[in-house]
């Protein structure tokens, strides 16, 4: 559970707050001109064109995109050469799975890998009030002070993205005479290992941390390694979305 100073998420918020639905539909139309594998040659007139908009609506929203961090933007005389980033791209992997969801009617996100371990900071963070208060107010339940950590199977880090078409809970940050602790996500799980089932549990996601796409952190009320028998290594999945 990472902590960090309030400046950088307000700046975060600042830069993502004019990014709405019509600047991911410019993001989707640059995905398809290619912008998502390699940098591309795009025109404000002809980006116009495609959105049924005036070239200065097209090149506000790639400006919002680019100050979101969205995508990155580099002037010509012909026009902006233009690649999406990994942040924008996971914007559209969000998206991608929202859509899935819907035609497959699909309400639930498998994720596997196997039980690892992690660095001890979830003991310290999860157990402080600020947070605590929250989860008991919010979760219904006081986890156990830790997380269990898993490190996703390959396709499941493709899938991961599918987690923020979900409802989650959110828990704000906070803060105390020294410092302020970051903000984060809390997404309904079950944990399913062989023939044993267990929930209530939720795959928290900070909004700030130095995981990787490839690591998954769950808490519960209880020690999920106890209760379940767990050992490093043990192939596991995660039930997004049902508890």
């Amino acid at each position: 559970m990472p902590v960090g100073a309030v400046a950088p998420r307000m700046d975060a918020q600042l830069r993502t707050a004019d990014v709405g639905n019509d600047e991911i539909a410019a993001l989707k139309l640059l995905a398809l001109e290619g912008a998502r594998r390699e940098e591309r040659l795009i025109s404000c007139a002809d980006l116009a064109d495609r959105l049924d908009a005036s070239t200065q609506t097209a090149s506000r929203r790639l400006q919002a995109l680019d100050r979101a961090g969205y995508l990155t933007r580099e002037q010509t005389g012909d026009g902006q050469w233009i690649t999406i980033t990994d942040a924008g791209d996971r914007v559209l992997k969000a998206e991608y799975e929202a859509y899935r969801r819907i035609f497959e009617h699909e309400d639930v996100t498998t994720l596997s890998g196997t039980v690892t371990t992690g660095m001890g900071e979830g003991r310290h963070y999860i157990s402080l009030d600020g947070y605590m208060t929250q989860f008991r107010d919010r979760l219904h339940y006081e986890p156990y002070p830790g997380t269990l950590n898993i490190a996703l199977a390959t396709e499941s880090q493709r899938r991961r993205a599918a987690l923020e078409a979900i409802d989650g809970v959110r828990i704000d940050e906070w803060e105390d005479d020294d410092r302020t602790y970051g903000a984060a996500t809390c997404y309904p799980a079950t944990v399913e290992i062989d023939d044993q089932r267990y929930s209530p549990a939720h795959v928290i996601v900070p909004d700030r941390t130095h995981h990787d796409e490839s690591q998954l952190e769950v808490i519960a009320p209880i020690k999920l390694r106890d209760e379940l028998g767990l050992s490093d290594g043990d192939r596991i999945d995660i039930q997004a979305g049902v508890t």
